[in-house]
């Protein structure tokens, strides 16, 4: 059987198709970006349609590249933006409104009433998410209370709901397999990560029918085939996780403490914890890592929302930079003197503070800040909320030790100065890896393993290289008094002082 394996890596911004070789190197790449649209203050939506025809594109432009074809692909595995959900017509598959994304806000209100009943520890307790707008459950509940006449259909088992991977899966297959993954479904505020069952209360709760739900699967496991018709051939589907879970593969954290940051859109840390389900005491997120076999493995997590995209800011926003890549140099020109403070807070802040209505703010300008102090400024902020994550993280649970060393990825990390930083305020060593690809090769290897053309988690983990570490060069005296003026900046930025 061939070794090539296929990722699909739908994104919050673009999709990507990436073809692995047996030697787990690229052998052709994909990428397509797609429309975000922001009908409302704090709203973000895609157009569940624009998210099928990237993929498909983007898989028949890898298979391109490599000079390959369908079936040269012994499997395909699929990672996916988590939270963000899709509710679709069973019987043709067209969606009922646009896919509702992870960073949309609209059900803000919601959760305030949920909070209020004094139902946010039973939500915890049993899912490890905390009741806020960013997970998918009371995304679902809006589609169908809104859009008119959802909620019948519903009920008469005329819709399906799920997330990206879920609708994907659906398209790919022909409409023969609703299936999700276990990371996935516990991103959704209804799933009872210590069971590993839809949870009933929940959904009660929420009203949504336990019928519109995919059925969970492993993260390896038979997903079905494509359609010959969509690549010429069929293609088995034997990989699916949330992209965060995947970077977490795909860095091969398979043993408790082992930490890893993915630095795109948003930033997203993961512990490994194990067998241990951790409940946060810090605001963190519990979740599960992985799950093979059968077999749970859990998480602490802590969700930035805004780290990549305060880059984007700087380029599409304020237009100091032409280029995402240039923030690195700008701000390695600022003003050593200048204490300037960006807390990006453009849609809510995340873990560990998790408040919704904080709004982004800008402290200690003087007349002679500049691009390249607001550059400074950006970067600084993703390496100061990450500080704050491993502080939580660390309170929380005895496996996160001071000697934690965090592997990195995402399109942040190749910049040098902000990985520089990033140790620096951490105070601890950063590994950035040979294969930056590691959220779409974390998807490649479940579904490779799955197929035997690739090798188990043990002889995958001694694979991972390192390409650079950087150690803390900062005094500790520097350090401090740039943690305090951070945390003085969020302290003021808060909603509720």
């Amino acid at each position: 059987m061939s070794g090539f394996v296929l990722a699909i890596d739908q994104g919050t911004t673009s999709t990507r198709a990436i073809l692995f070789d047996d030697k787990m190197k690229v052998a052709g790449t994909g990428q397509q970006e797609f429309t975000q649209h922001y009908p409302a203050s704090g709203w973000v939506e895609h157009d569940p349609e624009d998210i099928w025809t990237s993929v498909v594109a983007t898989v028949k432009a890898a298979l391109k590249a490599a000079g390959r074809t369908a079936l040269d692909v012994a499997a395909i595995g699929i990672t996916n933006q988590r939270e963000t959900v899709v509710v679709w017509d069973k019987a043709t598959g067209t969606p009922i409104h646009n896919a509702i994304v992870w960073q949309d806000r609209r059900t803000a209100p919601l959760c305030q009433k949920l909070k209020k009943q004094g139902l946010e520890k039973k939500f915890t307790k049993k899912t490890g998410l905390l009741l806020d707008p960013y997970f998918s459950g009371t995304k679902i509940a809006w589609m169908l209370d809104k859009v008119k006449g959802a909620r019948k259909r519903a009920e008469k088992g005329e819709l399906l709901a799920g997330t990206i991977d879920s609708f994907l899966i659906w398209r790919l297959t022909g409409g023969k397999v609703h299936a999700t993954d276990a990371t996935n479904a516990s991103r959704t505020l209804i799933y009872n990560i210590e069971k590993n069952v839809w949870d009933e209360e929940l959904l009660s709760i929420l009203n949504i029918p336990a019928a519109i739900l995919p059925e969970v699967k492993d993260c390896a496991d038979d997903f079905g085939v494509t359609e010959k018709s969509l690549f010429g051939a069929e293609m088995r589907i034997l990989g699916v996780a949330g992209d965060q879970h995947a970077a977490t593969i795909g860095q091969a954290c398979f043993e408790p403490g082992m930490m890893k940051s993915t630095y795109g859109t948003g930033c997203f840390a993961l512990l490994n914890t194990g067998a241990d389900l951790v409940r946060s005491r810090n605001r963190l997120l519990t979740t599960i890592a992985y799950r093979f076999n059968g077999k749970t493995t859990y998480a602490l997590e802590g969700s930035i929302f805004i780290a990549g995209a305060a880059v984007q800011w700087l380029r599409d926003g304020i237009k100091v930079i032409g280029k995402a890549e240039q923030s690195g140099a700008l701000a390695a020109t600022a003003d050593p003197a200048q204490a300037v403070y960006l807390v990006p807070a453009f849609v809510g802040l995340g873990a560990p503070h998790w408040d919704a209505e904080a709004r982004g703010a800008i402290f200690g300008l003087t007349r002679n800040s500049g691009p390249a102090e607001f550059a400074r400024a950006a970067l600084e902020s993703v390496a100061f909320q990450t500080r704050d994550l491993l502080d939580a993280m660390r309170k929380d649970w005895k496996g996160a030790s001071a000697k934690t060393v965090l592997r990195v990825d995402g399109g942040m990390v190749a910049s040098d100065w902000t990985m520089q930083r990033l140790a620096d305020i951490l105070d601890a060593p950063v590994d950035r890896p040979t294969i930056l690809e590691t959220t779409a090769l974390g998807a490649a290897w479940l579904a490779g393993s799955k197929a035997g053309v690739w090798p188990k988690a043990k002889d995958f983990a001694r694979s991972w290289a390192l390409e650079r570490r950087f150690k803390p060069e900062m005094d500790a005296a520097t350090r401090s008094a740039k943690l305090a003026g951070w945390r003085d900046a969020v302290r003021r930025t808060l909603s509720t002082q």
